[in-house]
């Protein structure tokens, strides 16, 4: 079951209420822009992308500002409204991604978060971040969860992330899909089905962080029998590379081949770094050369094996670890 993500958007009262409009900041621009931290955690899971989500919070806001006064005014809660034009702004820019990925160069995965990633906007300088421009780091943000999401279809996962993440009715739902109320819980429950086939690694964070020193470990080691000791006969191993850089096009499917995978990595850039971070809300690795990272892994663990990692070395999705290497 996932936790509901806080910040309701039935919470927001209508911005002028509390504040007087004769100076000061523009009391519409604070009260709005206060709620800024829901729509990005929003579009983060929507899209699984900050520099995306950064996109399509910039443009909810540039739509509110777009309309009248009097048509500000008309609409009793503004962050419902908010919520709506950035999902489904969410929505058209699923739909397109389908068809960009096809072009993609191999594998494309989520971009990976560590913990207090903000805004790309904000410099990604350790400390440069306002809390409200971070990303809730839960359960609907593993790198599996975020896989999986991807797995579905636009519709599926905005009904799904709106509901079960979100908390918010069919009935509003309904208006963001064009459909009715009853087909977006069939939407969202279509999803369900989805995520019950390939659920998410299982294991707690105590039990995932050991299995991932362990590898690290193993690793750094060059032990083998270890490495494949810790890794599921049927693991997988997908790298996301963009065409930037090199990686591989498929995944690799096999406790063996994936613990060579990464010893041969490792014999071949003896000054490469093993780093446990967090990410997405759960024990990972940063690889590290010359104090930048060149690789983010996270991986999922279920009855004490590695079942599937993901290395995101794509350059363009490590720019906020790079921002903060020392933190």
């Amino acid at each position: 079951m996932i936790a509901a993500v806080s910040t309701s958007p039935g919470s927001s009262r209508r911005p002028h209420q509390d504040q007087g409009t004769d100076q000061g900041p523009d009391p519409t621009l604070g009260s709005l822009m206060a709620e800024r931290r829901h729509l990005l955690n929003l579009g983060y899971r929507m899209l699984g992308s900050v520099q995306d989500a950064e996109d399509v919070v910039q443009e909810t806001y540039a739509r509110w500002y777009a309309l009248s006064e009097d048509a500000q005014w008309a609409i009793d809660v503004p962050m419902a409204w908010l919520t709506r034009v950035a999902s489904r702004i969410c929505l058209d820019q699923l739909g397109s991604a389908r068809a960009r990925r096809e072009r993609y160069t191999g594998e494309w995965l989520p971009e990976p978060v560590r913990h207090g990633a903000g805004w790309a906007s904000t410099g990604g300088g350790a400390g440069a971040e306002d809390p409200a421009d971070r990303i809730t780091l839960d359960e609907s943000v593993s790198m599996g969860m975020l896989v999986l999401l991807d797995s579905m279809t636009p519709a599926e996962r905005v009904a799904f992330v709106l509901h079960d993440v979100f908390g918010l009715p069919f009935t509003e739902i309904a208006e963001t899909v064009g459909r009715t109320p009853a087909a977006c819980r069939q939407l969202a429950s279509s999803a369900r089905r989805r995520l019950a086939h390939r659920p998410p690694g299982s294991a707690t964070a105590a039990e995932h962080g050991r299995v991932v020193s362990a590898f690290r470990e193993a690793c750094e080691t060059g032990d083998l029998d270890a490495l494949v000791a810790l890794l599921d006969p049927a693991v997988e191993s997908r790298s996301d590379g963009g065409g930037k850089v090199r990686a591989a096009l498929r995944p690799v499917v096999g406790r063996d081949k994936v613990a060579r995978l990464f010893l041969g990595l490792m014999r071949r850039e003896p000054d490469m770094e093993l780093v446990e971070d967090d990410v997405n809300g759960m024990p990972g690795v940063a690889v590290r050369m010359g104090g930048t990272t060149i690789a983010v892994l996270a991986m999922d663990v279920r009855g004490g094996l590695i079942s599937e990692l993901w290395m995101v070395v794509d350059p363009d999705k490590l720019g906020a670890w790079n921002g903060s290497c020392g933190a």
